[in-house]
């Protein structure tokens, strides 16, 4: 299953350091399988966004996605991508940017040829083959159609998909220079968001998160005496703040860090895919990491 990261300092820029794959001799890592491709977006100082990301196909990409990275910026977006669709290359590695906005995305969505022709004019943004970089088209046409509002853009676009697509999962995390949004839906995975304080439980702490299945590990001494906020595909530490976003529901971070959770799905997709719907491929990026299980085949 691809992983999701995005974190926002708020009003602070944050200095924060990224491994993307661990160590090969991980326990963690050992029995999952190697990804596809790793990115990292930021905003530099003058809040334009930035992307480094990378294929994985020999050794050395590999390598690139194990060095330490230290960047500093209010607002951060990770993502490990075990393909579903498109080929290994970099225009096909998350996070995406538009508009001045970053998206990484985990999930299926079929009849891309459906899509491309509601995007209309907006199609000529995806340079991709990604059904993740179609939706965040899709985005980008809604939010221009509400005067810029990126939360309801997202409800647009999730709605629309979720009434005229098989879709199998849509979770999505969408970073500003100083904002956040995440969508979780349905309830296909999991996607979880952390109010740390500064200092975290203890009140001392730096930040020191890390995904159990060996991917996305983040390091920040500076949330040691400033807040943040977290958003991740799995409970990245002990912190008991921890909680699931409900199915549904887009959570936005403001610039202040408070934190607003708004149903814009209610019912689950019209076409709801399941596991055995999907080709080989598809399934086995989004099946939860434990052992290889049957797939099925479409029909």
């Amino acid at each position: 299953m691809c992983r999701l990261f995005g974190m926002t300092a708020g009003p602070i820029r944050a200095s924060a350091c990224f491994w993307l794959v661990e160590a090969p001799d991980s326990l963690a890592a050992q029995s999952r399988r190697e990804p596809d491709g790793t990115g990292l977006g930021w905003y530099d100082e003058h809040d334009l966004p930035r992307v480094e990301k990378q294929p994985i196909a020999a050794y050395s990409d590999l390598a690139f996605a194990r060095e330490a990275r230290e960047r500093r910026s209010r607002t951060f977006i990770a993502h490990i991508r075990l393909a579903s669709t498109g080929a290994l290359e970099t225009r096909n590695t998350h996070p995406f940017e538009q508009a001045g906005r970053l998206l990484a995305h985990n999930g299926v969505i079929g009849d891309l040829d459906r899509l491309d022709r509601h995007l209309g004019e907006q199609r000529a943004l995806v340079e991709g083959e990604t059904d993740s970089e179609r939706f965040f088209a899709l985005i980008t046409k809604e939010t221009a159609a509400a005067g810029g509002d990126v939360g309801a853009g997202i409800a647009r676009a999730a709605r629309w998909v979720a009434d005229e697509l098989p879709v199998y999962a849509l979770n999505v995390v969408l970073v500003t220079a100083d904002e956040l949004w995440a969508l979780r839906y349905p309830d296909t995975h999991d996607l979880f968001v952390l109010e740390r304080q500064a200092g975290g439980p203890g009140g001392s702490r730096h930040l020191e998160h890390a995904s159990a299945a060996g991917h996305i590990r983040v390091r920040s001494a500076d949330l040691a005496t400033t807040p943040a906020v977290v958003v991740a595909s799995e409970r990245m530490d002990e912190d008991p703040g921890w909680r699931a976003i409900t199915p549904g529901h887009v959570v936005h971070v403001g610039p202040d860090l408070e934190v607003r959770s708004t149903m814009v799905l209610e019912a689950p997709p019209r076409h709801r895919l399941a596991l055995a719907d999907l080709d080989p491929r598809a399934a086995a990026s989004q099946r939860p990491s434990g052992p290889p299980a049957a797939v099925g085949h479409r029909t």
